[in-house]
């Protein structure tokens, strides 16, 4: 079960008086019921939250949901652990004080070096590799070590034995990575440092019980788990507090008081400090991102994760599987296959049989697109008089062609093997390698560089029309720009003549000559008419858009009655002039 702050989480139980048709909310991963709403949702939340971490593999940060998934995965690989290998490690395993990646790497430093009985592995026999197990390992003077095998065929029944030499034995790597060893090391104990096997995992494989002479004045057994003398201590100790006098008990609580008095000074000071201490300032948007702050509700971000390193193949054989994969996966249409993941095309690679459908399907496809190409490979395959279809059965022979074609000698001393039909028996890299040297001539190609072309092409179209569409929009933001900054201008324009005849008023007011006051009125008029910025109609127009429905009719005749005005004051200026 997922741990909850590394701890186990023991789940609701059910109600016990259920009636049949009562109404209850289920939660569908942990089967837990509920009468409550508000109890269902509030266990919910909990479990959709990233405080979990799976039991077996350790992984913080994990929903509950994500955590249970997590623990099946890693449960199916345990059992997959190879049961040969398995009284070994768990005897490595039992009362060592090692740290977990120590432990791991001990274990199999001794098994790269280390061949057990029933390990199944490949030896040399009669110049060739073939498929056997290990019966009994027999030793010899000098540091050598000699093992007895049976050789097994492809349905690995047993065709007979021999007495080999450990260096004619070939073990590429280990059957398991070291997150399932890690992983198994979890499942089969119970605690760590020092590391100490469930009881049925120690009696199924006769693993001794009794810690040894370093581990028993540290600790003791108590209700048949191992338990640090610490604890028994402290408990003691606290047996011992409990025991105390009245007397002692009313010194404690003296002491107490004081402490509880200075400890309210500090907290005066603290808060004095606090006031003289500069208070951050608010943040000014937009900034780099670099600078945004995560806010209260933000989840918690973690490091960025190291690189994967989980691969079955070589770590120096990565690059050219990532390169392989991602060629045949972005020209699929043209090369007529269908997608496959990643680790299905990595287990294909490092699987022993020689006619996989991912690994038939995908050598035919690159061998005919060369052959459609016309070039030096059909021209080679046409003077040996191939026919022109590849086959599951003939797709070997073709291949055999090409790299005796490209004469690259590191790739030249697998042609005997592929032509035995033990393709499968072949080094991994070697296998990238003829994958790689196919993919180097599939892109030469006059149908691959159309097809590059094509995509080059769509690229810088949807590029253009991107700029394009960025030069439109920065277009439409510099004339609102204008327009604003324009309608501004003109705003400020008006006020200023407003207050300039509001002055012109005030000195009518003041001259007792009315023909002069009306001359200055006309032609504050006139002013105002060819400036198109009359106050007074801004002032009803204004008026007009905040006023309801039902006073608009009245805004309305206002400004008809403004706009007759205006021309009569034109004609007397005129006349007057």
């Amino acid at each position: 079960m997922p741990l909850l702050k590394r701890k186990p989480y023991a789940l609701s139980e059910p109600p016990t008086d259920l009636k049949p048709r009562q109404r209850v909310y289920q939660i569908r991963f942990t089967r837990e019921i509920f009468r409550d709403y508000d109890e269902y949702l509030t266990k919910i939340n909990l479990y959709r939250q990233r405080v979990w971490t799976c039991k077996v593999t350790a992984k913080t940060n994990l929903t509950y949901e994500e955590a249970l998934v997590s623990e099946l995965n890693a449960t199916e690989k345990i059992q997959k652990f190879p049961y040969e290998l398995i009284p070994f490690v768990l005897q490595t395993v039992q009362f060592s004080t090692l740290s977990l990646k120590d432990l791991v790497n001990t274990i199999t430093e001794k098994l790269q070096y280390h061949l057990l009985v029933g390990e199944e592995l490949y030896g040399k026999r009669d110049d060739c590799v073939s498929l056997c197990q290990i019966i009994k390992v027999l030793e010899e003077g000098d540091n050598k070590t000699q093992y007895e095998v049976a050789w097994l065929d492809k349905d690995k029944k047993r065709i007979g034995t021999a007495v080999v030499n450990a260096e004619d034995l070939i073990r590429k790597k280990l059957p398991f990575t070291r997150e399932v060893l890690k992983s198994f090391i979890r499942e089969s104990t119970y605690r760590n440092v020092p590391w100490v096997l469930h009881d049925k995992w120690a009696q199924e494989h006769a693993i001794s019980t009794d810690p040894p002479e370093d581990i028993r004045s540290k600790y003791f057994f108590k209700d048949g788990h191992l338990v640090s003398t610490k604890k028994k201590r402290k408990t003691e100790d606290d047996k011992q507090n409990i025991t105390e006098t009245r007397e002692g008990q009313v010194g404690k609580s003296k002491n107490k008081l004081e402490r509880e008095k200075s400890e309210g000074l500090v907290m005066e000071r603290s808060a004095e400090k606090e006031d003289f201490e500069p208070k951050e300032e608010p943040i000014n948007y937009p900034i780099d991102d670099l600078l945004v702050r995560p806010g209260p509700d933000d989840p918690v971000f973690t490091d960025r994760p190291s690189p994967s390193r989980d691969f079955t193949v070589p770590i120096d054989c990565v690059g050219d599987l990532l390169m392989v994969w991602d060629f045949v996966s972005s020209f699929g249409r043209l090369l007529h296959l269908f997608p496959f993941s990643l680790q299905d095309f990595e287990n294909a690679i490092c699987h022993k049989d020689s006619n996989l459908i991912i690994i038939v399907e995908t050598h035919s496809a690159l061998l005919r697109l060369l052959v459609k190409d016309d070039g030096q490979y059909f021209t080679a395959i046409q003077e040996k008089k191939r026919k022109p279809k590849i086959t599951i059965i003939t797709w070997t022979e073709y291949l055999c062609d090409f790299l005796e074609m490209i004469e690259m000698p590191e790739l030249s001393s697998c042609i005997p093997t592929i032509k035995r039909g033990h393709y499968g028996l072949l080094e991994t890299h070697a296998k990238l390698g003829i994958f790689r040297e196919l993919i180097a001539q599939t892109i030469a190609t006059d149908l691959v560089r159309k097809k590059l072309d094509e995509y080059i092409e769509e690229r810088q179209t949807l590029a253009a029309t991107k700029r394009g569409e960025a030069i439109e929009e920065g277009r439409k933001k510099r004339e609102e720009k204008e327009r604003l900054k324009a309608e501004s201008a003109a705003v400020q324009e008006a006020n200023g003549h407003g207050l300039e005849n509001n002055n012109t008023s005030d000195d009518a007011l003041g001259n007792s000559d009315g023909k002069t006051s009306s001359k200055k009125q006309k032609v504050d008029v006139k002013v105002q008419s060819e400036s198109g910025k009359d106050p007074s109609k801004k002032e009803a127009n204004k008026m007009t858009l905040q006023q309801p429905k039902a006073d608009k009719k009245e805004a309305t005749e206002k400004k008809s009655i403004e706009q007759r005005v205006q021309p009569i004051s034109l004609h007397s200026l005129s006349c007057d002039m």
